[in-house]
């Protein structure tokens, strides 16, 4: 039976607080963040950088639970700058019987990485 990939977290729009080049690669997170998002330590993580356009791969790692912390790092700090919005998003795999009953966690926050709003819909797009 074939899987179905399906976002299954996503920290929209967070403020970049750090870029550590020389520390171990990963994205370092808030674990508010983590916990409201259900994205998960050492889990595959993609950033979308909506200042330049960069879309990259890397992982979780948690950040200082409180901070507002996005810490990117390694090589992938130089596809980012302190100061620019992401949107962090991790999916899952299921079977077609597990979609209707999906529910993503959205998480979206203010200019200090504060969560200000959780769900699990996008509104439809409208023209």
């Amino acid at each position: 039976m074939p899987r179905h990939t399906l976002l299954n977290g996503k920290i929209h729009r967070a403020t970049v607080t750090h870029c550590e080049l020389h520390y171990e690669g990963s994205c370092a997170i808030d674990e508010n963040l983590l916990d409201a998002s259900g994205i998960r330590e050492f889990e595959q993580i993609y950033i979308w950088n909506i200042n330049n356009g960069e879309r990259f791969t890397t992982y979780a790692i948690k950040g200082e639970r409180g901070s507002g912390m996005i810490s990117v790092n390694g090589s992938a700090a130089r596809r980012a700058s302190k100061g620019d919005l992401v949107i962090i998003a991790a999916f899952v795999q299921l079977d077609a019987d597990e979609i209707a009953s999906h529910k993503p966690q959205l998480v979206f926050v203010d200019e200090n990485n504060r969560q200000i709003e959780l769900r699990s819909h996008i509104p439809t797009q409208e023209m």
